[in-house]
């Protein structure tokens, strides 16, 4: 068959297929496409009707849905399919998609950016113990059965994991009359941001237990009762700290895992600290032509970041299409002490980019430094550093030299 042609094909209709989208007509590329899975565009904010959003991107707070509307609004003329499932992608940027609609179609692209975004860890991917019965469900699917099909979940609520999602579906369930007894961490502190944790527990006199986990789920058609226990340093529970809760509801928010498996089919390398693809400082994979970014690449805290993030490499993509290809970047970029993962993984030294990057514990009065074989070429202290907030140092060109690797790491 004939394949049609586009300059650049976007998979995922979200914040950052969008914004990606947008600037890239800004900068003159008018042949795109957007490729979006569900019947709108928007993605996850659809169903995130709390506020927040928007104060980075536009000084002003809004929430997931308005934040989402200001730019299908922008997107308005471009060529977009929705309710349409991209089901591969080659490494020669043929993008297969089907939908009830135009059936089986393929594109071939003169660039592809990967913009699927994430998903949440099930309980199968923690190997929770116990029975099967409902009432068990990840917070996401809760928050969507409430804000977008106002359908309640339960009403004796336990919540394992301090993700963001997770305190802001404590609130959410709690506004709508459920009672959630505890939101329990496996870690010794909170995986979610500062402000979710005053705003949708404190607030509401919901506790908290830090090192706690669930040790067994109880229940044949519904969930009856789940017993937790305090962990050790080794995450493992404790004998004699068990505590038991009779609730019907287990909520799960337990980590999000980049959409990935598009990527994988299309021969692009992935990171095994991020689980998104290894990106340069054109956000390009190692597949050349094909771009990554949001949350199919990290996860973020703030969805303002996902929307910079996937504007600012349109120029990149402008200068592939025009030469077929982007100036090698030869510099790895490695984590260090301290630093769960630093992207991007490869800089060539010879342009600006934005490094970022979270840290694996709390820590106060640090200092991130990024060094050359053993010397340290670029250093910024911080009051403090969260894992829950990402890190964002920029870098002028110039500061990295050519050859060894850029070593990141943080010191209290």
């Amino acid at each position: 068959m004939n394949l049609m042609k586009k300059d650049v094909i976007i998979v995922g209709g979200g914040p950052a297929g969008l914004a990606a989208a947008i600037r890239l007509r800004e900068k003159g590329v008018t042949d795109i496409l957007v490729i979006e899975r569900e019947r709108h565009l928007g993605g996850i904010l659809r169903q995130c009707i709390h506020d927040g959003f928007g104060l980075v991107r536009f000084s002003e707070s809004l929430s997931g849905p308005e934040y989402a509307q200001r730019f299908i609004d922008m997107a308005e003329g471009l060529d977009i399919l929705t309710d349409t499932t991209v089901i591969s992608i080659s490494e020669d940027k043929v993008v297969t998609a089907i939908s009830k609609e135009h059936g089986y179609i393929q594109y071939q692209a003169g660039a592809v950016i990967l913009a699927m975004g994430c998903r949440e860890r099930t309980r199968g991917a923690i190997s929770l113990p116990g029975s099967r019965p409902a009432g068990v469900l990840t917070a996401g699917v809760a928050q969507s059965y409430i804000n977008l099909h106002n359908t309640m979940v339960g009403k004796e609520v336990v919540i394992l994991g301090s993700g963001d999602i997770g305190m802001i579906m404590a609130r959410r369930l709690t506004l709508e009359g459920a009672h959630v007894q505890a939101v329990l961490e496996i870690l010794p502190h909170p995986s979610g941001l500062p402000r979710n944790i005053q705003q949708c527990l404190n607030d509401y006199d919901i506790p908290l237990y830090l090192n706690h986990t669930v040790i067994d789920i109880q229940g044949k058609a519904r969930l009856n009762k789940v017993i937790t226990a305090r962990v050790d340093e080794n995450k493992k529970p404790i004998p004699g700290t068990e505590i038991e809760f009779d609730c019907d509801t287990l909520v799960l928010s337990v980590g999000l895992i980049p959409e990935n498996e598009l990527s994988l089919g299309a021969g692009v390398e992935l990171d095994p600290r991020t689980k998104g693809a290894l990106v340069d400082e054109h956000f390009q994979t190692t597949v050349p032509g094909i771009f990554s970014a949001g949350n199919v690449l990290h996860v973020h805290d703030l969805v303002d970041f996902v929307s910079v993030e996937a504007e600012s490499f349109a120029d990149s993509v402008v200068e592939y299409l025009g030469t077929g290809h982007l100036p090698v970047c030869s510099i790895p970029v490695e984590a260090g002490a301290g630093i769960c993962y630093a992207l991007p993984q490869r800089i060539s030294g010879e342009r600006d980019f934005l490094l970022s990057m979270r840290v694996r514990e709390p820590l106060k009065n640090c200092a991130v430094t990024l060094s050359q074989n053993g010397e340290t070429v670029l250093s910024r202290t911080f009051h403090k550093a969260l894992p829950a907030e990402m890190i964002q140092i920029p870098v002028k060109a110039g500061t990295v030299k050519p050859g060894a690797p850029l070593e990141v790491a943080i010191h209290d």
